[in-house]
């Protein structure tokens, strides 16, 4: 159990590294780097419709997200919160992070590496909650 905590704290915390990149390059109207994938890529899906949910860029309802992630793990931790609520938030961030995935594979037909980093951030969390 404590091994999967910790991996919890671990891809939370890159999680909001990830997001505040994300965040910041939004503010800023710049494009992302794309490592692993051709530039053009990340640009559609950074400027794609898709890039935002109920007009919130999906950069800030990740890193709250990962942020809650990270304090309900905490909390957990501390005994204050039942493993069900843990369970409950990252279920939905994978899930999420699914329905992103088929849309850049499917929709957009490209891949942005910082979502597909926030893809497998949700599917280690997502392994290690349940491995609990």
């Amino acid at each position: 159990m404590q091994n999967n905590i910790l991996l919890i704290f671990i891809f939370s915390i890159i999680g909001i590294l990830d997001t505040l990149y994300l965040i910041y390059h939004g503010i800023k109207k710049t494009d992302v780097k794309c490592l692993f994938f051709p530039k053009e890529w990340c640009r559609i899906v950074q400027y794609s419709k898709y890039s935002n949910t109920f007009g919130i860029p999906n950069s800030r309802l990740g890193f709250v997200m990962y942020v809650l992630i990270l304090a309900l793990a905490y909390y957990f931790v501390q005994g204050l919160v039942p493993i069900i609520w843990l369970q409950g938030v990252i279920t939905f961030g994978f899930l999420f992070s699914i329905y992103f995935l088929y849309i850049q594979a499917f929709v957009l037909r490209a891949y942005c590496t910082w979502c597909v980093v926030s893809a497998f951030n949700f599917a280690v969390m997502m392994i290690a909650i349940f491995l609990m």
